[in-house]
Protein backbone atom coordinates (compact mmCIF):
# COMPACT_ATOMS: atom_id res chain seq x y z
CA UNK A 1 0.00 0.00 0.00
CA UNK A 2 2.87 2.17 -1.04
CA UNK A 3 1.24 5.50 -2.58
CA UNK A 4 2.27 8.47 -2.62
CA UNK A 5 1.55 10.99 0.14
CA UNK A 6 -2.26 13.07 -1.13
CA UNK A 7 -2.95 10.39 -3.56
CA UNK A 8 -6.05 8.72 -3.89
CA UNK A 9 -7.33 5.34 -4.71
CA UNK A 10 -8.32 5.88 -8.45
CA UNK A 11 -12.74 5.59 -8.86
CA UNK A 12 -13.05 6.40 -4.65
CA UNK A 13 -14.59 8.82 -2.72
CA UNK A 14 -13.95 9.23 0.99
CA UNK A 15 -16.55 7.60 2.77
CA UNK A 16 -15.44 7.87 6.52
CA UNK A 17 -15.51 12.10 6.66
CA UNK A 18 -15.98 12.16 10.78
CA UNK A 19 -13.99 12.16 13.69
CA UNK A 20 -16.91 9.53 15.20
CA UNK A 21 -16.81 7.78 11.73
CA UNK A 22 -13.03 7.13 11.58
CA UNK A 23 -13.42 5.67 15.36
CA UNK A 24 -16.26 3.22 14.13
CA UNK A 25 -14.42 2.02 11.54
CA UNK A 26 -10.76 1.41 13.45
CA UNK A 27 -12.87 -0.27 15.93
CA UNK A 28 -14.60 -2.71 12.83
CA UNK A 29 -10.77 -2.80 12.39
CA UNK A 30 -10.09 -4.10 15.35
CA UNK A 31 -13.37 -6.66 14.94
CA UNK A 32 -12.05 -7.65 11.74
CA UNK A 33 -8.35 -8.08 12.44
CA UNK A 34 -9.66 -10.47 15.73
CA UNK A 35 -12.00 -12.72 13.55
CA UNK A 36 -9.34 -14.25 11.85
CA UNK A 37 -7.67 -15.39 15.27
CA UNK A 38 -10.05 -18.29 16.13
CA UNK A 39 -9.60 -20.47 12.21
CA UNK A 40 -6.03 -19.52 12.80
CA UNK A 41 -5.32 -21.03 16.19
CA UNK A 42 -7.45 -23.75 15.32
CA UNK A 43 -5.31 -24.98 12.11
CA UNK A 44 -1.99 -24.59 13.94
CA UNK A 45 -3.77 -25.87 17.13
CA UNK A 46 -4.35 -29.21 14.95
CA UNK A 47 -1.16 -29.84 12.92
CA UNK A 48 1.62 -31.87 14.57
CA UNK A 49 4.73 -29.76 14.78
CA UNK A 50 6.87 -32.99 14.39
CA UNK A 51 5.26 -33.75 11.24
CA UNK A 52 4.23 -30.36 9.98
CA UNK A 53 6.94 -28.03 10.92
CA UNK A 54 7.01 -25.88 7.43
CA UNK A 55 2.69 -25.64 8.03
CA UNK A 56 3.29 -24.87 11.52
CA UNK A 57 6.00 -22.30 10.84
CA UNK A 58 3.62 -20.37 8.04
CA UNK A 59 0.18 -19.90 10.37
CA UNK A 60 2.13 -19.92 13.38
CA UNK A 61 3.77 -16.70 11.88
CA UNK A 62 0.69 -15.60 10.52
CA UNK A 63 -1.00 -15.58 13.71
CA UNK A 64 2.00 -13.58 15.49
CA UNK A 65 1.50 -10.59 12.56
CA UNK A 66 -2.45 -10.75 13.03
CA UNK A 67 -1.90 -9.91 16.61
CA UNK A 68 0.22 -7.17 15.85
CA UNK A 69 -1.81 -5.75 13.34
CA UNK A 70 -4.36 -5.94 15.85
CA UNK A 71 -2.43 -3.94 18.52
CA UNK A 72 -1.96 -1.73 15.69
CA UNK A 73 -5.29 -0.90 15.16
CA UNK A 74 -5.99 -0.28 18.48
CA UNK A 75 -2.88 2.63 18.80
CA UNK A 76 -4.80 3.93 15.63
CA UNK A 77 -7.95 3.72 17.70
CA UNK A 78 -6.64 5.40 20.84
CA UNK A 79 -4.51 8.32 18.82
CA UNK A 80 -7.65 9.43 17.34
CA UNK A 81 -9.51 9.81 20.93
CA UNK A 82 -11.27 6.24 20.54
CA UNK A 83 -11.43 3.35 23.31
CA UNK A 84 -10.64 -0.22 21.89
CA UNK A 85 -12.93 -2.55 23.01
CA UNK A 86 -12.28 -6.23 23.18
CA UNK A 87 -14.03 -8.32 25.90
CA UNK A 88 -17.53 -8.09 24.32
CA UNK A 89 -20.13 -10.37 22.98
CA UNK A 90 -19.64 -9.04 19.98
CA UNK A 91 -16.71 -10.23 19.51
CA UNK A 92 -17.42 -14.01 19.80
CA UNK A 93 -20.18 -15.13 17.24
CA UNK A 94 -20.68 -18.61 16.77
CA UNK A 95 -18.97 -20.01 14.01
CA UNK A 96 -19.30 -19.78 11.27
CA UNK A 97 -19.61 -16.43 10.65
CA UNK A 98 -18.86 -13.73 8.79
CA UNK A 99 -15.81 -11.34 8.41
CA UNK A 100 -16.99 -8.00 10.23
CA UNK A 101 -18.72 -5.69 8.26
CA UNK A 102 -16.89 -7.64 4.87
CA UNK A 103 -17.85 -9.60 1.96
CA UNK A 104 -20.59 -11.55 3.15
CA UNK A 105 -19.66 -14.39 1.18
CA UNK A 106 -16.64 -15.24 3.22
CA UNK A 107 -17.69 -17.23 5.72
CA UNK A 108 -15.26 -17.66 8.60
CA UNK A 109 -15.17 -21.34 9.99
CA UNK A 110 -13.36 -23.61 12.87
CA UNK A 111 -11.49 -26.15 10.94
CA UNK A 112 -8.69 -28.41 11.54
CA UNK A 113 -5.62 -27.39 8.59
CA UNK A 114 -6.31 -28.84 4.90
CA UNK A 115 -7.81 -27.79 2.16
CA UNK A 116 -10.80 -26.24 3.02
CA UNK A 117 -8.71 -24.20 5.56
CA UNK A 118 -6.27 -22.62 3.41
CA UNK A 119 -8.88 -21.93 1.08
CA UNK A 120 -10.81 -19.47 3.78
CA UNK A 121 -7.37 -18.24 4.42
CA UNK A 122 -6.45 -17.34 0.86
CA UNK A 123 -10.20 -15.81 0.79
CA UNK A 124 -9.31 -13.58 4.10
CA UNK A 125 -6.04 -12.61 2.61
CA UNK A 126 -6.72 -11.86 -1.00
CA UNK A 127 -4.77 -8.90 -2.16
CA UNK A 128 -6.94 -5.91 -3.63
CA UNK A 129 -5.98 -5.84 -7.55
CA UNK A 130 -4.20 -3.06 -8.37
CA UNK A 131 -6.68 0.25 -8.63
CA UNK A 132 -9.33 -1.42 -6.94
CA UNK A 133 -12.00 1.48 -4.90
CA UNK A 134 -11.59 1.96 -1.53
CA UNK A 135 -14.24 0.28 0.28
CA UNK A 136 -15.40 1.16 4.27
CA UNK A 137 -17.90 -1.38 4.37
CA UNK A 138 -18.82 -4.40 2.82
CA UNK A 139 -14.87 -4.25 1.42
CA UNK A 140 -14.09 -7.03 -0.78
CA UNK A 141 -10.69 -7.36 0.37
CA UNK A 142 -9.02 -6.01 3.34
CA UNK A 143 -6.52 -3.97 2.68
CA UNK A 144 -9.79 -2.42 0.22
CA UNK A 145 -10.60 -1.44 3.92
CA UNK A 146 -7.90 0.01 5.25
CA UNK A 147 -7.21 2.16 1.89
CA UNK A 148 -10.98 3.65 2.75
CA UNK A 149 -9.62 4.39 6.69
CA UNK A 150 -6.69 5.60 4.99
CA UNK A 151 -8.97 8.54 2.93
CA UNK A 152 -10.54 9.22 5.58
CA UNK A 153 -7.46 9.73 7.75
CA UNK A 154 -6.17 12.25 5.24
CA UNK A 155 -9.52 13.85 4.58
CA UNK A 156 -9.82 14.66 8.31
CA UNK A 157 -6.68 16.07 8.32
CA UNK A 158 -6.76 18.45 5.97
CA UNK A 159 -10.37 19.58 6.80
CA UNK A 160 -9.52 19.80 10.59
CA UNK A 161 -5.49 19.45 11.12
CA UNK A 162 -3.47 16.61 12.88
CA UNK A 163 -3.54 18.00 16.20
CA UNK A 164 -7.77 17.41 16.24
CA UNK A 165 -8.10 13.80 14.57
CA UNK A 166 -4.93 12.74 16.64
CA UNK A 167 -5.87 13.64 20.10
CA UNK A 168 -5.32 10.64 21.83
CA UNK A 169 -3.21 10.20 24.68
CA UNK A 170 0.43 8.99 23.83
CA UNK A 171 0.42 7.00 27.06
CA UNK A 172 -1.72 4.33 26.27
CA UNK A 173 -0.11 3.36 22.58
CA UNK A 174 1.97 0.34 22.78
CA UNK A 175 5.29 0.39 22.13
CA UNK A 176 8.03 -1.87 20.22
CA UNK A 177 9.42 -4.80 22.20
CA UNK A 178 5.95 -6.88 23.14
CA UNK A 179 5.96 -8.91 19.81
CA UNK A 180 8.63 -11.60 18.69
CA UNK A 181 8.97 -13.87 15.79
CA UNK A 182 7.98 -11.07 13.26
CA UNK A 183 9.83 -8.89 11.42
CA UNK A 184 6.55 -6.62 11.24
CA UNK A 185 6.93 -3.20 13.56
CA UNK A 186 4.89 -2.16 16.06
CA UNK A 187 4.55 1.29 15.75
CA UNK A 188 3.36 4.36 18.28
CA UNK A 189 0.47 6.56 16.51
CA UNK A 190 0.79 9.92 16.99
CA UNK A 191 0.25 11.86 13.75
CA UNK A 192 -0.62 10.85 10.34
CA UNK A 193 2.76 9.73 9.06
CA UNK A 194 2.71 7.13 11.81
CA UNK A 195 -0.46 6.25 10.97
CA UNK A 196 0.13 5.85 7.25
CA UNK A 197 3.08 3.38 8.58
CA UNK A 198 0.64 1.26 10.77
CA UNK A 199 -2.09 1.12 8.18
CA UNK A 200 1.03 0.29 5.82
CA UNK A 201 2.55 -2.76 7.81
CA UNK A 202 -0.87 -3.98 8.33
CA UNK A 203 -1.48 -4.55 4.58
CA UNK A 204 1.85 -5.19 3.08
CA UNK A 205 2.08 -8.48 5.86
CA UNK A 206 -1.20 -9.44 4.35
CA UNK A 207 -0.92 -9.05 0.87
CA UNK A 208 2.64 -7.71 -0.49
CA UNK A 209 4.13 -4.77 -1.25
CA UNK A 210 2.70 -2.23 -3.89
CA UNK A 211 0.04 -4.70 -4.72
CA UNK A 212 0.87 -7.06 -7.37
CA UNK A 213 4.33 -7.62 -5.65
CA UNK A 214 4.78 -11.29 -3.45
CA UNK A 215 7.51 -9.99 -0.82
CA UNK A 216 6.40 -7.52 2.40
CA UNK A 217 9.20 -5.82 2.66
CA UNK A 218 10.42 -8.10 5.65
CA UNK A 219 13.66 -10.44 6.26
CA UNK A 220 11.99 -13.48 7.00
CA UNK A 221 12.93 -14.33 10.89
CA UNK A 222 12.59 -18.22 10.60
CA UNK A 223 14.95 -17.98 7.89
CA UNK A 224 16.95 -14.87 7.71
CA UNK A 225 18.62 -15.72 4.57
CA UNK A 226 15.42 -15.17 2.47
CA UNK A 227 12.43 -12.63 1.66
CA UNK A 228 9.47 -12.62 3.92
CA UNK A 229 6.46 -12.99 1.56
CA UNK A 230 2.90 -11.85 2.67
CA UNK A 231 0.52 -13.64 4.31
CA UNK A 232 -1.68 -14.66 0.66
CA UNK A 233 1.53 -16.04 -0.63
CA UNK A 234 2.65 -17.63 2.65
CA UNK A 235 -1.00 -19.90 2.35
CA UNK A 236 -0.05 -19.98 -1.72
CA UNK A 237 3.07 -21.99 -0.84
CA UNK A 238 1.30 -24.57 1.22
CA UNK A 239 -1.43 -24.75 -1.41
CA UNK A 240 0.80 -24.99 -4.44
CA UNK A 241 3.69 -27.14 -2.32
CA UNK A 242 6.39 -24.91 -2.92
CA UNK A 243 8.20 -21.39 -1.90
CA UNK A 244 8.63 -18.50 -3.77
CA UNK A 245 11.84 -17.73 -4.56
CA UNK A 246 13.42 -14.18 -6.40
CA UNK A 247 11.54 -13.53 -9.51
CA UNK A 248 8.66 -15.38 -9.14
CA UNK A 249 5.40 -13.03 -9.54
CA UNK A 250 1.49 -13.65 -8.32
CA UNK A 251 0.65 -14.72 -12.23
CA UNK A 252 3.85 -17.30 -11.95
CA UNK A 253 3.24 -18.48 -8.54
CA UNK A 254 6.06 -20.20 -6.31
CA UNK A 255 8.91 -22.21 -7.93
CA UNK A 256 11.24 -22.60 -5.60
CA UNK A 257 11.80 -25.63 -3.51
CA UNK A 258 9.30 -27.42 -2.67
CA UNK A 259 7.29 -27.51 1.19
CA UNK A 260 5.79 -30.67 2.27
CA UNK A 261 2.38 -31.16 4.23
CA UNK A 262 2.02 -34.48 5.76
CA UNK A 263 -1.99 -34.92 6.25
CA UNK A 264 -1.68 -38.06 8.20
CA UNK A 265 -0.23 -35.28 10.61
CA UNK A 266 -3.05 -33.63 11.36
CA UNK A 267 -5.94 -33.77 14.30
CA UNK A 268 -9.20 -34.42 12.79
CA UNK A 269 -11.34 -31.81 14.50
CA UNK A 270 -14.81 -31.58 14.78
CA UNK A 271 -16.00 -28.67 12.59
CA UNK A 272 -17.61 -26.04 14.29
CA UNK A 273 -17.47 -27.49 17.76
CA UNK A 274 -20.16 -25.93 19.83
CA UNK A 275 -20.62 -26.23 23.87
CA UNK A 276 -24.27 -27.28 22.79
CA UNK A 277 -22.95 -30.36 21.15
CA UNK A 278 -22.17 -32.36 24.24
CA UNK A 279 -24.09 -32.46 27.87
CA UNK A 280 -23.37 -30.55 30.65
CA UNK A 281 -20.95 -31.80 33.31
CA UNK A 282 -19.29 -34.14 30.64
CA UNK A 283 -15.54 -34.07 30.01
CA UNK A 284 -14.88 -32.68 26.64
CA UNK A 285 -17.67 -29.65 27.47
CA UNK A 286 -15.77 -29.35 30.86
CA UNK A 287 -12.52 -28.85 28.84
CA UNK A 288 -14.30 -26.58 26.07
CA UNK A 289 -16.09 -24.49 28.85
CA UNK A 290 -12.28 -23.95 30.82
CA UNK A 291 -10.67 -23.14 27.39
CA UNK A 292 -13.02 -19.88 26.52
CA UNK A 293 -12.52 -18.71 30.29
CA UNK A 294 -8.93 -18.87 29.32
CA UNK A 295 -9.60 -16.79 25.90
CA UNK A 296 -12.42 -14.78 27.38
CA UNK A 297 -9.79 -13.80 29.69
CA UNK A 298 -6.86 -13.11 27.32
CA UNK A 299 -9.32 -10.52 25.21
CA UNK A 300 -9.94 -8.86 29.23
CA UNK A 301 -6.43 -8.45 29.60
CA UNK A 302 -6.16 -6.89 25.67
CA UNK A 303 -8.52 -4.62 26.65
CA UNK A 304 -6.92 -3.73 29.55
CA UNK A 305 -3.78 -3.36 27.64
CA UNK A 306 -5.27 -1.02 24.99
CA UNK A 307 -6.27 0.99 27.38
CA UNK A 308 -4.22 2.59 29.60
CA UNK A 309 -1.93 -0.41 30.37
CA UNK A 310 0.12 -1.84 28.28
CA UNK A 311 2.26 -4.01 29.96
CA UNK A 312 -0.40 -6.09 30.43
CA UNK A 313 0.47 -6.99 26.78
CA UNK A 314 2.87 -9.26 27.54
CA UNK A 315 0.45 -11.01 30.11
CA UNK A 316 -2.10 -11.57 27.64
CA UNK A 317 -0.08 -12.93 24.75
CA UNK A 318 1.94 -15.26 27.48
CA UNK A 319 -1.32 -16.67 28.26
CA UNK A 320 -2.05 -17.84 24.96
CA UNK A 321 0.64 -20.63 26.38
CA UNK A 322 -2.25 -21.92 28.27
CA UNK A 323 -4.52 -21.57 25.50
CA UNK A 324 -2.57 -23.93 23.26
CA UNK A 325 -2.13 -26.39 25.86
CA UNK A 326 -6.13 -26.27 26.37
CA UNK A 327 -6.44 -26.83 23.01
CA UNK A 328 -4.29 -29.60 21.85
CA UNK A 329 -5.70 -31.38 25.24
CA UNK A 330 -9.13 -30.92 23.63
CA UNK A 331 -7.88 -32.42 20.13
CA UNK A 332 -6.87 -35.62 21.92
CA UNK A 333 -10.23 -36.28 23.55
CA UNK A 334 -12.42 -38.46 21.03
CA UNK A 335 -15.99 -36.93 19.87
CA UNK A 336 -18.20 -38.66 17.20
CA UNK A 337 -17.81 -39.63 13.59
CA UNK A 338 -14.08 -40.84 14.22
CA UNK A 339 -13.34 -36.99 14.57
CA UNK A 340 -11.52 -35.21 17.84
CA UNK A 341 -12.86 -32.33 20.13
CA UNK A 342 -12.26 -29.06 19.80
CA UNK A 343 -12.73 -25.43 20.74
CA UNK A 344 -15.57 -23.68 20.91
CA UNK A 345 -14.16 -19.94 21.18
CA UNK A 346 -17.52 -18.90 22.84
CA UNK A 347 -17.93 -15.68 25.14
CA UNK A 348 -18.00 -15.69 28.65
CA UNK A 349 -19.80 -13.20 30.23
CA UNK A 350 -18.17 -11.10 32.70
CA UNK A 351 -20.39 -11.71 35.76
CA UNK A 352 -19.56 -15.59 35.46
CA UNK A 353 -16.24 -14.75 35.42
CA UNK A 354 -16.32 -12.56 38.74
CA UNK A 355 -12.67 -11.36 38.61
CA UNK A 356 -13.11 -9.33 35.26
CA UNK A 357 -15.95 -7.69 36.54
CA UNK A 358 -15.94 -3.91 37.72
CA UNK A 359 -13.30 -1.42 38.63
CA UNK A 360 -13.09 -1.53 42.23
CA UNK A 361 -9.48 -2.33 44.36
CA UNK A 362 -8.88 -5.86 44.15
CA UNK A 363 -6.19 -8.73 43.46
CA UNK A 364 -6.34 -11.17 40.95
CA UNK A 365 -4.91 -14.48 40.68
CA UNK A 366 -4.44 -15.69 37.09
CA UNK A 367 -3.94 -19.36 36.61
CA UNK A 368 -0.67 -20.41 36.30
CA UNK A 369 0.60 -16.46 35.63
CA UNK A 370 0.29 -13.67 37.70
CA UNK A 371 -1.34 -11.35 39.96
CA UNK A 372 -3.47 -8.66 38.31
CA UNK A 373 -4.11 -5.56 40.42
CA UNK A 374 -6.74 -3.92 39.37
CA UNK A 375 -7.68 -0.20 40.84
CA UNK A 376 -5.04 1.98 41.41
CA UNK A 377 -3.54 0.00 44.01
CA UNK A 378 -0.11 1.59 45.33
CA UNK A 379 2.53 -0.30 44.83
CA UNK A 380 5.95 0.27 46.92
CA UNK A 381 8.42 -1.24 48.33
CA UNK A 382 9.34 -2.35 52.12
CA UNK A 383 12.84 -3.58 53.52
CA UNK A 384 12.92 -5.17 57.10
CA UNK A 385 15.07 -3.30 59.66
CA UNK A 386 16.91 -5.57 61.92
CA UNK A 387 19.79 -5.64 64.94
CA UNK A 388 23.58 -6.00 65.10
CA UNK A 389 22.36 -9.38 66.17
CA UNK A 390 19.91 -10.22 62.96
CA UNK A 391 16.92 -9.32 65.24
CA UNK A 392 13.90 -8.61 63.32
CA UNK A 393 13.02 -4.37 64.51
CA UNK A 394 10.73 -2.75 62.37
CA UNK A 395 10.02 -2.23 58.40
CA UNK A 396 10.91 1.37 56.38
CA UNK A 397 8.97 2.02 53.71
CA UNK A 398 10.43 3.07 50.21
CA UNK A 399 8.74 5.53 47.39
CA UNK A 400 5.76 4.50 45.44
CA UNK A 401 6.19 2.39 42.24
CA UNK A 402 5.43 3.94 39.09
CA UNK A 403 3.06 1.35 37.89
CA UNK A 404 -0.33 1.91 35.78
CA UNK A 405 -4.17 1.76 36.66
CA UNK A 406 -4.07 -1.98 36.13
CA UNK A 407 -0.88 -3.91 36.51
CA UNK A 408 0.65 -7.61 36.29
CA UNK A 409 2.94 -8.66 39.44
CA UNK A 410 5.56 -12.29 38.70
CA UNK A 411 3.87 -15.02 40.10
CA UNK A 412 6.36 -17.70 39.19
CA UNK A 413 9.55 -16.03 40.05
CA UNK A 414 11.33 -15.58 36.49
CA UNK A 415 10.26 -12.49 35.36
CA UNK A 416 13.12 -10.89 33.91
CA UNK A 417 11.63 -7.49 35.17
CA UNK A 418 10.73 -7.91 38.84
CA UNK A 419 8.35 -7.32 40.70
CA UNK A 420 6.47 -6.97 37.39
CA UNK A 421 5.16 -9.95 35.17
CA UNK A 422 6.62 -10.17 31.78
CA UNK A 423 5.15 -13.23 30.26
CA UNK A 424 7.96 -15.64 31.44
CA UNK A 425 5.89 -17.83 33.19
CA UNK A 426 4.48 -19.07 29.82
CA UNK A 427 7.47 -19.78 28.07
CA UNK A 428 8.83 -22.04 31.27
CA UNK A 429 5.62 -23.92 31.87
CA UNK A 430 4.73 -22.33 35.55
CA UNK A 431 2.35 -24.63 37.67
CA UNK A 432 0.70 -21.75 40.06
CA UNK A 433 -1.82 -24.24 41.30
CA UNK A 434 -3.53 -23.02 44.26
CA UNK A 435 -3.36 -25.02 47.29
CA UNK A 436 -4.13 -22.82 50.44
CA UNK A 437 -6.81 -24.15 52.48
CA UNK A 438 -10.19 -22.47 52.41
CA UNK A 439 -11.28 -22.71 55.99
CA UNK A 440 -12.20 -19.58 57.94
CA UNK A 441 -9.04 -18.38 59.94
CA UNK A 442 -11.41 -18.43 63.10
CA UNK A 443 -11.19 -21.99 63.08
CA UNK A 444 -7.59 -22.15 62.31
CA UNK A 445 -6.98 -20.07 65.13
CA UNK A 446 -4.92 -21.14 68.26
CA UNK A 447 -5.47 -18.72 71.54
CA UNK A 448 -2.93 -17.62 73.88
CA UNK A 449 -3.85 -15.60 76.79
CA UNK A 450 -1.27 -13.43 78.90
CA UNK A 451 -1.98 -10.39 81.36
CA UNK A 452 -4.22 -8.07 79.40
CA UNK A 453 -4.00 -9.59 75.86
CA UNK A 454 -5.48 -12.75 74.39
CA UNK A 455 -2.82 -13.56 70.96
CA UNK A 456 -4.54 -15.70 67.81
CA UNK A 457 -1.77 -17.62 66.19
CA UNK A 458 -2.23 -19.28 62.65
CA UNK A 459 0.31 -21.56 61.63
CA UNK A 460 -1.03 -21.87 58.04
CA UNK A 461 -0.20 -17.96 57.64
CA UNK A 462 3.21 -17.69 58.87
CA UNK A 463 6.32 -16.63 56.36
CA UNK A 464 8.65 -16.80 59.02
CA UNK A 465 9.22 -13.48 58.95
CA UNK A 466 10.59 -13.69 62.83
CA UNK A 467 8.94 -10.58 64.20
CA UNK A 468 6.84 -13.11 66.74
CA UNK A 469 10.60 -14.51 68.00
CA UNK A 470 11.46 -11.55 69.75
CA UNK A 471 15.16 -10.58 71.12
CA UNK A 472 15.72 -13.74 73.38
CA UNK A 473 12.17 -15.83 73.24
CA UNK A 474 9.11 -16.13 71.18
CA UNK A 475 6.12 -14.86 71.50
CA UNK A 476 4.44 -17.71 73.08
CA UNK A 477 6.90 -17.63 76.39
CA UNK A 478 6.44 -13.88 76.99
CA UNK A 479 2.82 -14.12 77.19
CA UNK A 480 3.42 -15.23 81.01
CA UNK A 481 5.08 -12.52 81.70
CA UNK A 482 2.66 -9.58 80.68
CA UNK A 483 1.69 -8.25 83.68
CA UNK A 484 4.82 -6.21 82.78
CA UNK A 485 3.48 -3.57 80.54
CA UNK A 486 6.57 -3.03 78.91
CA UNK A 487 6.55 -6.46 77.84
CA UNK A 488 3.04 -6.82 76.90
CA UNK A 489 3.66 -3.59 74.72
CA UNK A 490 6.81 -5.54 73.30
CA UNK A 491 4.47 -8.19 72.26
CA UNK A 492 2.06 -5.97 70.79
CA UNK A 493 4.36 -4.57 68.75
CA UNK A 494 5.85 -7.49 67.44
CA UNK A 495 2.38 -8.61 66.48
CA UNK A 496 1.64 -5.57 65.08
CA UNK A 497 5.06 -5.94 63.00
CA UNK A 498 3.71 -9.76 61.75
CA UNK A 499 3.42 -9.22 57.49
CA UNK A 500 0.99 -12.63 57.19
CA UNK A 501 -1.13 -11.95 60.19
CA UNK A 502 -0.17 -15.24 61.54
CA UNK A 503 0.23 -13.71 64.81
CA UNK A 504 -2.72 -11.52 66.12
CA UNK A 505 -4.40 -10.09 69.46
CA UNK A 506 -7.23 -9.09 70.85
CA UNK A 507 -7.23 -7.53 74.79
CA UNK A 508 -8.92 -10.27 76.21
CA UNK A 509 -10.12 -14.21 75.00
CA UNK A 510 -13.29 -13.48 72.52
CA UNK A 511 -12.50 -9.31 72.17
CA UNK A 512 -12.25 -7.85 69.20
CA UNK A 513 -9.25 -8.44 67.36
CA UNK A 514 -7.02 -5.01 67.46
CA UNK A 515 -5.09 -4.41 64.27
CA UNK A 516 -2.85 -1.99 62.77
CA UNK A 517 -3.72 0.85 61.03
CA UNK A 518 -2.45 -0.42 57.12
CA UNK A 519 -3.44 1.68 54.03
CA UNK A 520 -4.80 -0.38 51.14
CA UNK A 521 -1.27 -1.29 49.27
CA UNK A 522 0.66 -3.81 47.73
CA UNK A 523 4.50 -3.74 49.18
CA UNK A 524 7.38 -5.98 47.70
CA UNK A 525 9.03 -7.12 50.42
CA UNK A 526 13.04 -7.34 51.05
CA UNK A 527 14.65 -8.98 54.70
CA UNK A 528 17.54 -9.38 55.78
CA UNK A 529 20.69 -9.68 53.52
CA UNK A 530 18.57 -8.52 50.45
CA UNK A 531 16.82 -12.02 51.09
CA UNK A 532 13.34 -11.23 48.20
CA UNK A 533 10.23 -11.88 50.14
CA UNK A 534 6.90 -11.95 50.08
CA UNK A 535 4.27 -9.64 48.54
CA UNK A 536 2.61 -7.70 51.67
CA UNK A 537 -1.25 -6.87 50.87
CA UNK A 538 -2.49 -4.77 53.23
CA UNK A 539 -5.72 -2.60 54.23
CA UNK A 540 -8.33 -5.10 53.42
CA UNK A 541 -7.81 -5.53 49.70
CA UNK A 542 -9.66 -8.69 48.15
CA UNK A 543 -7.44 -11.45 46.45
CA UNK A 544 -9.61 -13.33 44.12
CA UNK A 545 -8.12 -17.16 43.47
CA UNK A 546 -8.12 -17.82 39.83
CA UNK A 547 -11.28 -19.56 40.26
CA UNK A 548 -13.07 -15.99 40.63
CA UNK A 549 -13.64 -17.05 44.37
CA UNK A 550 -11.81 -14.47 47.14
CA UNK A 551 -10.16 -15.33 49.88
CA UNK A 552 -10.89 -14.33 53.03
CA UNK A 553 -10.51 -10.86 53.03
CA UNK A 554 -7.96 -9.54 55.68
CA UNK A 555 -6.04 -6.59 57.12
CA UNK A 556 -2.86 -8.03 56.16
CA UNK A 557 -1.68 -11.18 54.21
CA UNK A 558 1.37 -12.22 51.56
CA UNK A 559 1.45 -13.54 48.32
CA UNK A 560 3.97 -15.69 47.19
CA UNK A 561 6.06 -14.43 44.68
CA UNK A 562 9.24 -17.01 44.18
CA UNK A 563 6.80 -19.27 42.61
CA UNK A 564 7.82 -22.28 45.42
CA UNK A 565 5.27 -22.15 48.31
CA UNK A 566 3.42 -24.90 49.04
CA UNK A 567 0.50 -22.49 50.38
CA UNK A 568 -0.01 -21.08 46.89
CA UNK A 569 -1.39 -18.24 46.09
CA UNK A 570 -0.38 -17.55 49.81
CA UNK A 571 3.48 -17.20 50.88
CA UNK A 572 4.64 -20.45 53.25
CA UNK A 573 8.30 -18.78 53.25
CA UNK A 574 10.14 -20.96 51.07
CA UNK A 575 11.83 -18.08 49.98
CA UNK A 576 14.30 -18.59 52.69
CA UNK A 577 14.90 -21.93 51.87
CA UNK A 578 15.88 -21.41 48.20
CA UNK A 579 17.65 -17.74 48.81
CA UNK A 580 15.19 -16.31 46.52
CA UNK A 581 16.30 -13.04 45.03
CA UNK A 582 14.84 -9.93 42.48
CA UNK A 583 17.56 -10.42 40.37
CA UNK A 584 16.59 -12.93 37.34
CA UNK A 585 17.69 -16.37 38.28
CA UNK A 586 20.06 -17.83 35.78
Amino acid sequence: MKQQQGSAVPGSSVRIDTLDGLREHLQWAIELEHATLPPYLCALYSLDPERNPEAVEVVGGVFVEEMLHLTLAANLLNAVGGRPRLDMPGMLPSHPRRLPHGDRSLELSLLPFGGEALEMFLRIERPAPPGAAAEGEDYETIGQFYDAIEQGLRHLCDRLGEREVFSGDPVRQVDAGHFRHTAGRLIAVTDLASALAALEEIVEQGEGTARGEVWDGDRDVCHPDRDEVGHFYRFQELKVGRRYRRGDTPQSGPTGEAICVDLDGIRPMRRNPRLADHAVGSAIRTAQEEFNHTYCAILHLLEQAFNGSPKLLAVATGTMFALKAQAQALMRMPDEGGATAGPTFEYVAPDLRRWSVGDSQRIVVLRDGPYIVYGGVPLRRKTKIVSTENNALTWKTGRPLKTEDTYALCRCGHSGSKPFCDGTHAVIGFDGTETAGVRPYKELQHVHDGVGISAQRVGELCIHAAFCIGRTRPIAEMLADTGDSDVRSDVMGRIDHCPSGSYSYALQRGGDVLEPDLPEAVSILEEEDGLASALWVTGGVPVLRADGQALETRNRMTLCRCGHSGNKPLCDGTHREIDFREETPG
